[in-house]
Formats: C-alpha cells, sequence, structure tokens
C-alpha cells in the first residue's frame, strides 16, 4: 500500500480521491487478501442511510492482520506487551505465535458453541489475551463488543444486554496502578440480569480464585489446553458486522455503532500508515485502552493489518512514577507514540526532571487523540517530548467514523498547535451554519459535517437503525453530523473547537448528559438533575451536576457522596461529576425545556452573557443558581 510522502503529493492524491473516490477507494483495497473480490465499490444515501462498500467482497480480516504475514514477517516482533509494574516480566509475540494464539482461542469459542453472527463481550484488563481474544472473534465471525474494564456492573450489563451477547470473555482481576480490582467480580453481578450470557471465559491475570458458575464459567488457560493451533478464517462478506462498540449519546440508553469488515479494514489500515508513517523497523506505541475504539482501530487492527509491531501498555502514565510513559519509550526505542492530551496535561503537572530523565532520541512522531489539545499542552509535548524535531499529529475522529478524519500525516503535512490539520484523502468534510447551508469561505467558523461516506462510516446502531438516523443524519440534508463545532483558517486547516450536542467529552470519553442525569436521578432522595460540562484544566471537561432534591432532606458532603456513589453504581468513576451543586429549581421554558446554555455559562463562570432570560417560567430561578455556584463545593 502506498503512503504519501510529500505534501505536494498529499494534495494531489486527495484531489484524485475526492473526484474519483471509487476509484480511489478500490486501488487501496486492492493491496489486501480477499476471498472474492466485490462487485461493486460503493452504494450509499445518507437519507435512509444506507452505505455499502465493497458489496459482494468476501475475505477474513484477519488473514489481511496475520496469515498473509506469516511468510515474510512470521518472526516479526507484531505484538509487545508491558506489564503496570516494570518490575514483571514483559511479553513479546511474533506473527507466527500471535496467529497459533489466535487460532487456538477461536477454537476455544467454537467449542462453546460460538458461531458467525453470535455476538461475544469482552471485559478485560490490557493485557494481550483482550487483543487475542478480539481476533480470535473476528477469525470465526463472530461479533466482538469490547467493553471498557472501569464501567460498572449495571453499565456492563446493560450492554450485554443491548448485543444479546452468547459469551463473556473476562479476568479474574486487573492491575491499575497501585491498585488490583477483581474484574470478575463486576462480571458475576452483571450477569445477575443478563439472560443472553451462556458461557464465561476467565483468563488469570492476578492468580486469583475468583467464584466459578459450574457449567457456565471457564478457566481459559484449560480450554485453550484441549484445541489446536489452526483454525481456518470463516469467509465473510464485506458488510457483515466486525464489531459493536458502544457510545454515550444525548438519550440514557447506550448506542451501539456497529462496523463492518471490509471497509473499516480498508480505512484503518490506510489510515494507520499515512498518519503515522510506520516502517517497516519502526516500534509503535498507543496507550490508549482497546476498550475504546482507538485502541481498535490503532493498537489492534491498523498497525497489524500493516504488518507493524504495535506496543500494548497495561499500566497508567504515573505509576510508579511520572516519567512511565518516557520509560517504556526509552526501554524499548518507541518510534511513534499516539497518547491523550488528558494525559500530557497531567503529566506537565508534575517537575519536568521526569521527562529530562530520558533520552527520547528514538521518537520520530508523536500524536494526540481522544479530544482537541490545547495550545500549552502542544507546545510542553513539541518541546520537552519531541525534543523540537518530532511532527505532532493532532487527530481528530469518532467512534463512529472507525479511524483518522482530519489530522497531519507524520513529517509530510505542515504543523499548527491545536489544529488537527487537513482531512485525510477520501474525507470530504464540510462547515455549515444552523441551517444547513454551506460555508465556502476561510477563516471561518461552523458545525462540521461530512458530505460523502468514507469506507469506515458506521453502518448503523445495533438493533435500532433508526437512532443512527437520528442522530447522524437527520441534523442537516445530506450530511453527516460530527456534533462538532470547528474553525478553519485561511490555510484551510481545522481546528475542532468541541461538542455542541449534549455529550460531555472526560479525559476523551464521552458521556450523554442524559445517561449521567439517569443514574443521579435513581438516588430515592433526588427529584430532578441537570448535567453540563465545564472547562478542565486536566481532563478538558468537568461534570457539573445541578440537583434539586426532595423537600426535607438534609444537603451535606454526605449526600454529595451518596449521589456520586448512585453514578459510579450506574457507569463508572469516570462519569464521576467534579461538582454538584444543590439548586432550588432549574431554568426551564414554559414547555418544560431545562436551558443548558445558561446552566453551562453559570459553570464556566461566565454569568456576564446569558442571554434573554425573559422566556423562562421562572426567570429568577437563574439569580439563586448563580449565588449556589459562587460558594461551590469541588468534589475530590
Amino acid at each position: 500500500m502506498h503512503t504519501i510522502s510529500t505534501f505536494e503529493e498529499y494534495q494531489k492524491t486527495y484531489q484524485d480521491s475526492i473526484e474519483r473516490p471509487e476509484q480511489f477507494w478500490g486501488d487501496v483495497a486492492s493491496h489486501f487478501q480477499w476471498k472474492k473480490t466485490w462487485d461493486s465499490v460503493l452504494e450509499w444515501n445518507f437519507e435512509e442511510p444506507h452505505i455499502t462498500w465493497f458489496k459482494g467482497g468476501k475475505l477474513n480480516i484477519t488473514e489481511n492482520m496475520l496469515d498473509r504475514h506469516l511468510e515474510s514477517r512470521g518472526n516479526k516482533l507484531a505484538i509487545i506487551w508491558e506489564p503496570n509494574d516494570p518490575k514483571e516480566k514483559f511479553v513479546r509475540l511474533t506473527y507466527k505465535e500471535l496467529y497459533e494464539r489466535v487460532c487456538q482461542y477461536a477454537n476455544v469459542l467454537k467449542s462453546l458453541g460460538v458461531k458467525k453472527g453470535d455476538r461475544v463481550c469482552i471485559y478485560m484488563p490490557m493485557i494481550p489475551d483482550l487483543a487475542v481474544a478480539v481476533m480470535a472473534c473476528a477469525r470465526i465471525g463472530a461479533v466482538h463488543s469490547v467493553v471498557f474494564a472501569g464501567f460498572s456492573s449495571h453499565a456492563l450489563a446493560d450492554r450485554i444486554n443491548d448485543a444479546q451477547a452468547k459469551v463473556v470473555i473476562t479476568s479474574d482481576g486487573l492491575n491499575r496502578g497501585a491498585k488490583q480490582i477483581p474484574v470478575k467480580r463486576v462480571v458475576d453481578e452483571a450477569l445477575l440480569s443478563c439472560e443472553s450470557v451462556e458461557k464465561v471465559l476467565v483468563s488469570n491475570r492476578l492468580g486469583w480464585i475468583p467464584a466459578m458458575k459450574k457449567g457456565r464459567d471457564h478457566w481459559l488457560e484449560d480450554e485453550l489446553k484441549l484445541v489446536s493451533k489452526e483454525c481456518p478464517a470463516e469467509p465473510m462478506d464485506a458488510e457483515d458486522l466486525l464489531f459493536i462498540l458502544y457510545t454515550s449519546g444525548s438519550t440514557g440508553k447506550p448506542k451501539g455503532v456497529v462496523h463492518t469488515c471490509g471497509g473499516y479494514m480498508v480505512y484503518t489500515a490506510y489510515t494507520f500508515q499515512n498518519v503515522f508513517q510506520c516502517k517497516e523497523s519502526d516500534i509503535f506505541w498507543c496507550s490508549a485502552d482497546i476498550g475504546w475504539v482507538t485502541g481498535h482501530s490503532y493498537i489492534i487492527y491498523g498497525p497489524l493489518l500493516n504488518g507493524a509491531t504495535t506496543l500494548m501498555f497495561e499500566g497508567v502514565p504515573t505509576y510508579p512514577d511520572p516519567g512511565r510513559f518516557w520509560q517504556v519509550i526509552d526501554k524499548y526505542g518507541v518510534n511513534q507514540f499516539y497518547t491523550a492530551p488528558t494525559a500530557i496535561r497531567a503529566l506537565m503537572a508534575h517537575s519536568i526532571d521526569h521527562v529530562l530523565s530520558y533520552s527520547l532520541d528514538s521518537l520520530k512522531v508523536l500524536g494526540t487523540v481522544g479530544e482537541p489539545i490545547n495550545e500549552e499542552a502542544w507546545h510542553w509535548y513539541h518541546l520537552h517530548v519531541g525534543k523540537g524535531r518530532c511532527p505532532i499529529v493532532d487527530t481528530w475522529w469518532q467512534t463512529e467514523t472507525g479511524g483518522v478524519m482530519i489530522s497531519g500525516l507524520g513529517n509530510v503535512s505542515p504543523m499548527k498547535p491545536a489544529h488537527a490539520g487537513y482531512p485525510l484523502p477520501g474525507v470530504q468534510p464540510v462547515l455549515v451554519d444552523q441551517e444547513g447551508k454551506e460555508i465556502t469561505e476561510n477563516n471561518t467558523e461552523g458545525y462540521l459535517a461530512i458530505k460523502f461516506p468514507w469506507p469506515s462510516i458506521l453502518r448503523t446502531t445495533y438493533g435500532d437503525h433508526n437512532r443512527c438516523k437520528l442522530t447522524y443524519f437527520s441534523a442537516y440534508k445530506n450530511l453527516y453530523f460530527t456534533g462538532d463545532g470547528a474553525k478553519r483558517d485561511d490555510n484551510g486547516m481545522y481546528r475542532i473547537i468541541g461538542r455542541v450536542d449534549d455529550v460531555i467529552n472526560v479525559s476523551g470519553h464521552r458521556f450523554g448528559t442524559a445517561e449521567i442525569e439517569n443514574a443521579i436521578n435513581q438516588n430515592k432522595k433526588v427529584v430532578e438533575s441537570a448535567v453540563v460540562g465545564y472547562p478542565h484544566s486536566i481532563k478538558g471537561q468537568g461534570i457539573h451536576a445541578y440537583v434539586i432534591t426532595k423537600p426535607g432532606i438534609e444537603i451535606n458532603d454526605l449526600l454529595r457522596e451518596e449521589i456520586i456513589e448512585t453514578v459510579v453504581h450506574q457507569i463508572g468513576k469516570i462519569a464521576k461529576p467534579e461538582r454538584i451543586q444543590f439548586v432550588e429549581g432549574l431554568p426551564k421554558t414554559r414547555s418544560g425545556k431545562i436551558m443548558r446554555r445558561i446552566l453551562r455559562k453559570v459553570a464556566e463562570g461566565d454569568t456576564r452573557s446569558l442571554g434573554d432570560t425573559s422566556t423562562l417560567l421562572d426567570p429568577l430561578v437563574v439569580d439563586d443558581i448563580i449565588k449556589g455556584a459562587e460558594s461551590l463545593v469541588v468534589v475530590r
């Protein structure tokens, strides 16, 4: 597959991809192994929406990740795994070893009755078994649904039930910094309300002996001893489901974003190679968790489709000290490093000596993902980590897009702090005004939408196609709406300026306000709540909850803790509100709609420009909210 090497070549390639998109993506796809070539490259409309890439094509994505590399790269490292504790032994798997392991796992799944099309939920720590389990599902045509192992049992149960998963793959526990967390116990709690699950496979990470339900629960190691290291790859249609990944939306119920085999393969492979400019001998490290789409696309699929060496990290950036990232980079000679602005800002708060203790001279490309990076963090990253010589690719994309959409390409593209840059070949972004009219001039701001499909665009939301249509394709006619606002500078470079819908981006994790409100309202002392995001120096956005309690309830720190506990139980610690403000009422229109714009302004400390409040049912409620915000207790 060709890698763009100059900016002039990017400009020509981009123009070709827009003028002849089917020929362009057909050429890219031809570099892969297909069991049957497609009948047509693309059929689409954004009204239903209906999008089909490589119709009639047959393939198995794992043959392109593993089998086709065996002859030339069988002894090359595929995965390096660095454990949470630097004193523990790391793991290295060659392509041949990874192939055999994936085949074994696939055979275990088959022995448990898993067939093509069955859904398998994976709730695991960042250990090699997680990556192998993902590929084992793809090998036999099962649909994987990875759930981040920080979600609560309630949130896990919601995702299992929505997908009607047949099998859950998990572990006894996990390491996270200095903590050890009982993962299997969370699964057991979730399964009390999940009737679809027939079998649970348990990987032994900590050497614990959790409760095992006879007939349902199986130790992975025991099952692996019984199966072969060969497993034929299931022929899959290009549009067969590859995975479901749940993301929060503007309603309380998480939505299962669906990606399919052919288009996702082609797009993640192409974007990985061009954004990161990875060479044959390079070591690539994406520090994300596989529970999020970044881990799917740029720890597992993108790198392995290109025959690259990908590093998986179990730990956290500050354990055992804030130099851990840099220690790992020097230990393995990492060439491309891809992390979140949240992690960079957290490390900026510590002594610069933690960075200066390491040479970092192997680095060629730095990347950021999950949210727009602020200029201060951009300059710190560029100067102290990249030593002023490494380009930063500030990648913009979403769970729904499957792969990077707007970004620099390694050292090929011009850089501008806090700007994502230019669209990748085949990606056609537009800025529109509130009415959906395209804004064609540069040096302007608007709502970011996409006017033409790319191969890894989401196909639907699992079990509810109408929700997909309403969420992404109904705001503006014949456009995919991203939910983000953006600016375009004089040179056509894009800068993402954040969410414009009811979604909060906390440390790169998206939460629908309704999902958090639903959790808070589960507390029996709460009548109603409203949640907004506000600027947070480390996390990008923090969560500010406005809460109305029942009459006679005493408001104190204990009640705040109770509400936090409710959110943690329903969703997980990552959704914990930073601020809880008890209020007498909420700013509502006469039709009962909460004016979140006003709540957002108060949370941001900007009360001078609240706009017209005369349409509110009770305008005086705003004054009370402002007064309460000034004396607010911040939850630690």
